[in-house]
């Protein structure tokens, strides 16, 4: 492997762990904060619709989605799971709301945040996903009978 190629490695590992850091953070003090049921997420809960006796199980499942994000080995299954989660925290948004709200930006920004710093930091979803410019074009595209 040439230095250019494995600096290009280290810098796109490096921008992952950083853009995962950052959903990482944000997972672990939402979680913490459910779990702690702090007065700010009490209020939100209840004006979502949930009763606050599933605060302990949400800040549960936020936790295990973060840990196994952060873990390598685990961290696809992990990002699996937090898109899970994120969609459910759109979804009740919306339902209650019946538009975009800032809770949904955030939500969806963390998703994507997750997925992209996981593509950097993972060459085996590079390789699965591999972007526009890096995809083997040989061949013309093949043709749908019957499509004009």
């Amino acid at each position: 492997m040439s230095i250019e190629a494995q600096n290009n490695t280290q810098a796109m590992r490096r921008t992952g762990w950083i853009l995962s850091g950052l959903v990482i953070a944000f997972m672990a003090a939402d979680a913490a904060g459910t779990l702690l049921s702090i007065e700010p997420l009490k209020r939100a809960t209840l004006e979502i619709g949930y009763p606050l006796s599933l605060m302990s199980p949400i800040g549960a499942l936020a936790l295990i989605c973060l840990v196994l994000y952060a873990i390598p080995a685990t961290s696809v299954l992990g990002a699996i799971i937090l898109t899970g989660y994120l969609g459910g925290a759109i979804t009740s948004h919306l339902r209650v709301a019946g538009g975009l709200t800032p809770e949904m930006i955030v939500s969806l920004t963390l998703g994507v945040l997750a997925w992209g710093g996981l593509w950097f930091r993972d060459p085996r979803l590079r390789a699965l996903i591999p972007r526009r410019r890096d995809a083997v074009s040989g061949s013309a595209p093949s043709r749908v009978p019957g499509a004009t």
